[in-house]
């Protein structure tokens, strides 16, 4: 044989080798001689939680991931406040446990939480940090992955810039409308559009006081954060100007000094985001995991609103302009 040849075969065996072996490798530690495939726990995955609470449906998220051969890890998401890490779901006998620490809620014990998993169906219960228990129900999240990209429909303005026509509020409003602007001059309740949308292009221009804090909810659920990061108090970089709370951080703070006015240009497309931060492209196409704290529920399978955070201090808004997909 001929050195080209046996050039060749190695070549071709390094090519078959790691598949080999792992065939290999799954032989000999099946004690019955046979391969066999294991198969993950129906947990794993991304859940779309309700708290029922003391009358009140709270929306809530859970991820649950394997971290190595059999721990499993995750990443939760309360009614408030942003996504926060599990560091062990413990598995017993077909119920699941894990604990966290509080955020943002009263009190200091941590909320415990026990469930079951049924196919696509989560049960249970969460111990919260007043030592009360709730029961929550939920559903396996949807994909939300599309086909085909979209076809865009006709912009549509949200904002007549003259009254709130289009627009009501979860609570006593606080918001009014001067000069061509949606203002709210002091912390009270959020602004929601009364039409529903799915996929879409969003522009927003916004201007906030030195120290305030909003946000832009897509669908309703997955909020764009805007805030004073250059003279506010210190936030984790996925809670900063332009993120998706919690989740996904922008690759460049554009933000302007407080009084300046900046924009937005959103695309959301199930569930990838691109965002532009005042002409940057700072979020390209990535996935929104779940929904952030402060949705107005958990149904990410459904269209939702346009709505603007109006309980974390003054905040102006024009020229709001979307653009849905046909």
């Amino acid at each position: 044989m001929n050195r080209s040849s046996i050039l060749n075969l190695n070549s071709i065996f390094s090519l078959v080798r790691l598949p080999i072996l792992g065939l290999l490798c799954a032989l000999f530690f099946n004690a019955n001689g046979q391969a066999k495939i294991i198969k993950d726990p129906d947990v794993i995955g991304r859940w779309d939680i309700t708290i029922d609470k003391s009358g009140k449906s709270l929306p809530s998220w859970l991820e649950v991931q394997k971290s190595g051969t059999h721990t499993l890890i995750g990443r939760f998401t309360y009614a408030f406040g942003s996504a926060r890490p599990i560091s062990e779901v413990k598995a017993d006998n077909g119920k699941y446990t894990f604990s966290i620490p509080p955020q943002w809620e009263e009190g200091t014990r941590n909320m415990d939480f026990e469930f079951e998993v049924s196919g696509d169906a989560i049960k249970g219960t969460m111990v919260y940090t007043d030592g009360q228990t709730y029961n929550f129900t939920g559903v396996r999240a949807p994909v939300l992955m599309k086909d085909k990209p979209p076809v865009w429909g006709t912009p549509v303005k949200l904002f007549n810039g003259k009254d709130l026509a289009g627009w009501h509020t979860d609570g006593k409003n606080q918001w009014i409308v001067q000069n061509g602007m949606l203002r709210s001059l002091h912390s009270g309740s959020n602004l929601i559009t009364d039409r529903k949308f799915t996929d879409f292009k969003l522009h927003v221009e916004f201007r906030y006081q030195q120290g305030s804090n909003s946000g832009v909810y897509l669908r309703g659920r997955y909020e764009v954060q805007i805030i004073d990061t250059k003279s506010g108090e210190p936030e984790p970089i996925n809670n900063q100007f332009s993120a998706v709370y919690g989740f996904l951080p922008p690759n460049k703070m554009m933000a302007k000094d407080p009084g300046q006015w900046q924009s937005y240009d959103i695309t959301l497309v199930g569930r990838l985001v691109t965002i532009v931060a005042n002409g940057r492209m700072v979020i390209c196409q990535q996935v929104i995991p779940g929904i952030t704290g402060g949705a107005i529920d958990s149904k990410e399978g459904e269209p939702g609103p346009i709505l603007f955070q109006g309980d974390h201090g003054p905040i102006d808004f024009r020229n709001i302009v979307i653009t849905p997909a046909k």
